[in-house]
C-alpha cells in the first residue's frame, strides 16, 4: 500500500541571530537555539548529558524549483575554486543537499546545555532562523561508522577542491 500524504506538525523552532548568509557562509562553532514547544516539554527528559543530538527539520526557505529535481550539482564546491560546469550531476541523495524530494533536513549538533528545560543551545547546526524542527534524536555510540567508502567521483572532487576526505561536499 503507497501512502500518498504525509503530515508533520512541527515540535520547535530555530532562534538564531545570524543571517542566512552567514550560515550558508560558515555555521561552525557558531550558537543557536532550538526552541521545543511547551507541549513537548517531556520529551526532552533525559536528554541532558548527551554530547550531540540529531535535528531534524523542515526546510522552510527553499525555493520551488530545488524541491523535487533528482540530479543536481555539487555546487558547494564552487568556493573552494572548481567551476559549476566542471562539475558532475548527481543525484540527490548522495550529497548533503538542501535540494530534494522532500523538504526534510538532518543536520548533527553539538548539544551545550538545556535552558528553562525546553532550550536546546547547540552549536554546528546549519538551519536558518525560524526553520521547523521535526525531532531531535540523541547521538549513540553505536551510529559511526568505523569502516566506510566513498565512491570515485567523490574522492576526486574532494581532491580538486583541496578538502580532506573526512570534509563532505
Amino acid at each position: 500500500m503507497e501512502c500518498e500524504e504525509v503530515r508533520f506538525t512541527p515540535i520547535g523552532i530555530v532562534r538564531r541571530k545570524e543571517s542566512d548568509d552567514e550560515i550558508k557562509g560558515n555555521f561552525s562553532g557558531v550558537e543557536s537555539e532550538v526552541e521545543i514547544y511547551p507541549q513537548y516539554k517531556d520529551a526532552l527528559d533525559g536528554l541532558e548529558g548527551f554530547s550531540h543530538i540529531f535535528v531534524l527539520a523542515y526546510f522552510h526557505k527553499l525555493r520551488p524549483e530545488q524541491i523535487g529535481p533528482l540530479k543536481v550539482r555539487p555546487k558547494r564546491l564552487v568556493k573552494y575554486g572548481l567551476k559549476l560546469e566542471d562539475l558532475p550531476f548527481v543525484g540527490v541523495f548522495t550529497l548533503d543537499s538542501p535540494t530534494r524530494p522532500n523538504p526534510i533536513g538532518l543536520s548533527l549538533a553539538r548539544l551545550l546545555r538545556i535552558e528553562e528545560g525546553r532550550k536546546l543551545i547547540v552549536s554546528d547546526l546549519d538551519y536558518f532562523d525560524g526553520t521547523p524542527i521535526l525531532d531531535v534524536k540523541p547521538y549513540q555510540s553505536t551510529y559511526r561508522a568505523e569502516e566506510y567508502k566513498l565512491p570515485t567521483w567523490n574522492t576526486e572532487l574532494t581532491k580538486k577542491a583541496g578538502l580532506s576526505l573526512s570534509e563532505s561536499l
